[in-house]
């Protein structure tokens, strides 16, 4: 049955294209916001003692919940992924596919708390070593190969296909 779902769900994939490619674009490029945040905010203030981007509360709570697309992006686009190596294997994507799904151990294993905390820009409350938080924000930024590609890919099946693709979904 789990061999059949998933076959089902790539077949659908591969027919609308168009449309999976542009809503993992979409997804992924809503994480442009939480990685410059992760720069200006967190990074600078570790390394040169001055965050670029402080925000107030609302906006910090709206970065947050906005930080969260990150878990639809990483499934439609780990199964756009799937999809496009089943028809052609690169390593180039093979690649991108394992740096995006590094990203479940940031969500999972190591929290943007945690990263903020050990680094000392927010509020103590872990103990767990500095550099920790350091493979953390690097596997963040694992997400710009994804990003960049399927940005890069939608791009070229709207000017090869207009609308045509997301309306031929859409009606479905």
């Amino acid at each position: 049955m789990l061999k059949r779902t998933g076959h089902r769900i790539a077949a659908w994939y591969e027919r609308h294209y168009q449309l999976a490619v542009t809503v993992s674009a979409l997804l992924f490029l809503t994480q442009l916001v939480h990685l410059y945040w992760l720069s200006a905010h967190v990074v600078a203030q570790r390394l040169v003692g001055e965050s670029y981007w402080t925000l107030a509360p609302f906006w910090q709570a709206a970065l947050s919940a906005a930080d969260y697309l990150e878990i639809p992006a990483l499934v439609s686009t780990s199964i756009l992924y799937l999809v496009i190596l089943h028809r052609q294997f690169t390593w180039k994507r093979f690649l991108i596919l394992v740096g995006i799904n590094l990203q479940w151990l940031h969500i999972y294993w190591i929290t943007d708390e945690f990263v903020v905390a050990s680094l000392g820009v927010g509020e103590a409350g872990t103990t767990l070593p500095v550099w920790l938080a350091w493979i953390a924000i690097g596997i963040d930024y694992l997400e710009l190969p994804a990003i960049f590609d399927t940005t890069r890919e939608a791009i070229r099946e709207y000017r090869k296909r207009g609308l045509r693709g997301v309306r031929q979904a859409l009606k479905e």
